[in-house]
């Protein structure tokens, strides 16, 4: 009977992580479209020196995110790794976090009536170890150099 009721409460928790997991992915693909076709205007280059004339001054910009992995992606991520293969589950995570980074730091040099950012780069890093070291939660520090020419 409690092997049951455990592999019932199992499988209860793997369905409602994958609807709520996806509901909430969903939800936060739709805020990165609308706010990236806002933010369309300033440019995000990596490119390291500036060819702009008149630029008055610089500023630094940053955008940082800490994004958590769901429960169901997690438990999809472990089987996949018993034979190998990509992790689709964690490049959506991934993807997601990079995103929203480079959208705060857009918001960031919006602030500052910037509209080019040069120079941008990424830190990524886990910062909360589930059990076996396996990935908690992640962090995307996204920074660079916003132009002021006005």
């Amino acid at each position: 009977m409690d092997f049951y009721f455990t592999l019932g409460s199992f499988i209860v928790f793997m369905v409602l992580g994958y609807i709520f997991g996806s509901l909430a992915e969903r939800r936060h693909y739709k805020s990165i479209q609308e706010r990236e076709e806002r933010y369309r205007n300033i440019v995000v280059i990596a490119q390291r020196f500036p060819f702009v004339p008149n630029v008055r001054r610089t500023v630094l910009v940053t955008g940082s995110v800490v994004i958590s992995v769901d429960y169901f992606k997690r438990f999809v991520a472990t089987l996949r790794m018993l034979v190998g293969g990509r992790l689709t589950s964690y490049e959506s995570l991934l993807d997601r976090a990079r995103r929203e980074a480079i959208l705060r730091l857009q918001a960031q040099a919006d602030f500052y009536h910037s509209t080019q950012v040069y120079n941008i780069k990424f830190e990524t890093s886990s910062i909360s170890k589930g059990a076996k070291d396996r990935i908690g939660s992640i962090e995307v520090l996204a920074y660079g150099t916003a132009l002021i020419t006005e």
